[in-house]
């Protein structure tokens, strides 16, 4: 059995950017307005990142999808309500919203494992409409790990009934040594109690 840890965002003012980076009231979404944890599961270690704008999972980005990634030993999930501003037809989400959401937790999937990567290619097979303000659950893992290129699959099922609404596949190119190191010096990656 896993133990939990938590997945947080260090606060704008112990980063160095200063309280406006935060630009606005604190999100909901993303950690609580005390900078307090949000569950998660991985390798028996504290995660953390700096506030940031990416549109999935950024909780500086105020019109992102502010994504509270989980993340497990083998896969990354979520769950959100689909709410009315991601429409594209009438009462229904936009496809490409559904592929970021997608990519996202696949992306994630690689992080688990300290591999940062680039997606090179994304299929998706749209099995059913979701619809706004449809609870959902995106989870995404590793089918195939091989020296710089990784394989990932993910769905989308409706958090409720379980019901599949889209599948994915997606090819990710592997960051080199150097690029990760930037990386995780730039969003503030610290893993450990209190880091």
């Amino acid at each position: 059995m896993s133990e939990a840890v938590s997945i947080r965002t260090t606060p704008a003012e112990a980063t160095g950017l200063g309280p406006s980076a935060a630009s606005g009231a604190a999100d909901p979404h993303a950690v609580g307005t005390n900078g307090t944890a949000r569950p998660a599961i991985l390798s028996y270690t504290d995660f953390r990142i700096r506030p940031h704008n990416c549109f999935a999972c950024g909780e500086l980005n105020e019109v992102g999808l502010h994504l509270q990634l989980n993340l497990e030993p083998e896969r990354c999930w979520t769950e959100l309500v689909m709410p009315g501003r991601f429409e594209g037809w009438e009462g229904i989400i936009h496809g490409g919203i559904l592929c970021t959401v997608l990519d996202e937790v696949m992306a994630w999937a690689l992080v688990v494992h300290d591999n940062w990567g680039v997606t090179a290619r994304m299929s998706i097979d749209f099995r059913r409409p979701v619809t706004v303000g449809q609870s959902i659950r995106a989870e995404g893992w590793i089918k195939e790990a091989r020296r710089r290129i990784q394989v990932t699959a993910g769905r989308i099922v409706d958090a409720e009934t379980g019901v599949e609404l889209a599948t994915a596949e997606a090819t990710y190119v592997a960051a080199s040594e150097s690029r990760k190191r930037e990386l995780k010096e730039r969003y503030g990656l610290s893993v450990g109690p209190g880091r």
